[in-house]
């Protein structure tokens, strides 16, 4: 059933601040007037109380690789039915997914799901997770983790494709209901996020750094946009943070950028500037680098760091295992930080 009449939910992670709302949900800690909504467009000041006006409204269901995500070291091979609504807590100029993570509840024509339903689409689609993902889960963060503990007692696990952007008790909370999580470090400078973003970095690592605490499965794309934020120095400083303050088996997805939404006069990401970033990534230590929205060649596949067996062979969103026992490598035995 589609519809295009917001939900009303109330919401939580909130606090009274006389007669505005100040939501807790992200690091913007937005005040909230009497009929106003929060910068991501979909919680809302209702008489003193916040409410979602997303709960259960689904803008997009669809069957995808989980590849796509991308999810590389996370039931590689496999089908997640892969979930998003509207709005968003950035406001990236280059945003892919514009046309919903812009839209308000009552403009855009959405489907009502259930839990239920949810887990209903995944069995239907043969797939093995429920993928949050096209705009971003946390501000749909009283549906996704409802229905993420429903369909774990059907067997599924879960996922989130997310711009990292939330606070510190919402994101705990997510230990034991969202399995993995692909976070999008968009940039390693400030001023890229203050610009571009209207957002801050900071919040983004920390975020990343707690998700990896947590036990929750850690994956990191980089888009790499031409002259914004591709130099050597901040690529350097990028692979540098994760290998220091995350692990080197953090997979780690470098993306050639399309010009998109507001920055469509800006040109494709070179193959040298990728190929650059996965020569940085690779001599600072990574063990899992890749490369991403191009033909790469076998700068998609998994290799064993330690014997150099060719693990998982990728074309696209094609998948052969080579070389893959559970999470080690078949050859030597090695653990690939896998979740099979």
């Amino acid at each position: 059933m589609s519809t295009s009449e917001p939900a009303n939910h109330e919401a939580r992670f909130w606090e009274a601040e006389g007669a505005r709302i100040r939501c807790l949900l992200c690091p913007h800690n937005c005040l909230i007037a009497t009929g106003k909504r929060g910068l991501c467009g979909v919680r809302e000041n209702r008489g003193g109380k916040l409410y979602s006006l997303i709960f259960g409204l689904a803008s997009s269901i669809h069957p995808d690789p989980i590849e796509k995500k991308p999810l590389f070291h996370f039931l590689p091979g496999t089908t997640a039915v892969s979930l998003g609504s509207v709005g968003c807590n950035l406001k990236c100029r280059h945003c892919q997914n514009h046309s919903i993570s812009r839209a308000s509840p009552s403009e855009f024509s959405l489907t009502k799901v259930s839990p239920g339903d949810v887990v209903r689409h995944a069995k239907s689609w043969s797939a093995e997770s429920v993928s949050w993902t096209y705009n971003e889960p946390t501000i749909w963060h009283e549906f996704t983790t409802h229905a993420s503990r429903v369909a774990h007692e059907a067997g599924l696990r879960t996922s989130y494709v997310t711009n990292g952007y939330i606070s510190e008790p919402p994101l705990t909370e997510l230990k034991g209901v969202i399995d993995a999580m692909n976070v999008d470090v968009k940039s390693f400078r400030e001023e890229f996020y203050r610009d571009v973003c209207g957002g801050h970095l900071a919040p983004v690592l920390k975020t990343c750094e707690r998700v990896a605490e947590l036990g929750i499965h850690l994956e990191l794309t980089y888009l790499i946009i031409p002259s914004y934020n591709d130099s050597i120095e901040e690529l350097g400083d990028f692979v540098n943070w994760v290998r220091d303050s995350l692990r080197t088996d953090v997979p780690v997805h470098f993306s050639a950028f399309h010009p998109d939404y507001r920055m469509t006069g800006m040109p494709r990401t070179p193959m040298k500037t990728l190929d650059l970033a996965f020569d940085v990534a690779r001599k600072a230590g990574l063990e899992f680098v890749y490369i991403g929205n191009v033909h790469s060649g076998d700068r998609d596949d998994t290799f064993c760091p330690a014997c150099g067996a060719l693990v998982i062979e990728r074309d696209g969103f094609s998948v052969l295992m080579r070389a893959l026992d559970g999470d080690r490598c078949s050859a030597c035995g090695r653990s690939l930080n896998m979740m099979p």
